[in-house]
């Protein structure tokens, strides 16, 4: 049984995704979900990984070690085909803001036909508990088109050149529920859920 709940970031959006997600699945008043703001941890974990997995598994682990608290960490991003699989790890390293990173990833993309301009976003999530040495991993894929000019005002990141044929819709036209439904970070978590339930350790139980 898990009663708190560590979540490995203090980025507002992914936490309210995660959250909103969570308490969507998990019928519990019993759970406690925390940030390592909220608990005033102050630590700088670096993303020194070369895959998602690494820098999830880092993040998980560290702040799950320095909390004594069961953790959850994730690690996403945006792998463009025509791009060689950028931004990829580093789509939240490729500018100051998000306004910043879709103009780069346009720009890079600027000769590009729309037949080729396959994407995906990936998530990968991993859960760590530091008593029972417990590690769960998760991958998510949200897979779309990316379009020459932002659309949408929902989400974050890259969400507005994110299309999704099948709804014909970008992300960030997408509400949060719909967003949290099929985004990549919901498939991972839900996933995860899944797990920690074969392993017994439900939350909130």
């Amino acid at each position: 049984m898990i009663k708190t709940l560590l979540l490995a970031t203090n980025n507002p959006h992914k936490v309210r995704e995660i959250k909103e997600i969570i308490q969507n699945e998990v019928v519990s008043q019993e759970l406690k979900i925390v940030t390592p703001a909220e608990l005033g941890l102050d630590l700088e974990v670096k993303e020194t990984g070369e895959t998602f997995f690494e820098n999830a598994y880092l993040k998980a682990k560290t702040w799950a070690e320095k909390s004594q608290l069961p953790t959850l960490a994730d690690d996403s991003g945006l792998v463009v085909k025509a791009l060689g699989g950028r931004p990829g790890i580093y789509s939240a390293r490729w500018g100051k803001n998000d306004q910043e990173r879709i103009k780069k990833v346009l720009e890079a993309l600027k000769d590009t036909p729309p037949e080729q301009r396959q994407a995906a976003f990936i998530d990968v999530m991993v859960f760590y508990h530091p008593q029972k040495e417990i590690i769960i991993k998760t991958k998510g894929q949200l897979e779309g088109i990316i379009i020459p000019h932002p659309r949408g005002k929902s989400g974050f990141g890259y969400d507005p050149i994110m299309f999704l044929p099948h709804l014909g819709k970008t992300v960030a036209e997408l509400s949060s529920k719909e967003k949290n439904k099929i985004s990549h970070r919901g498939q991972a978590l839900r996933q995860l859920l899944l797990e920690l339930g074969n392993q017994n350790l439900e939350l909130g139980a």
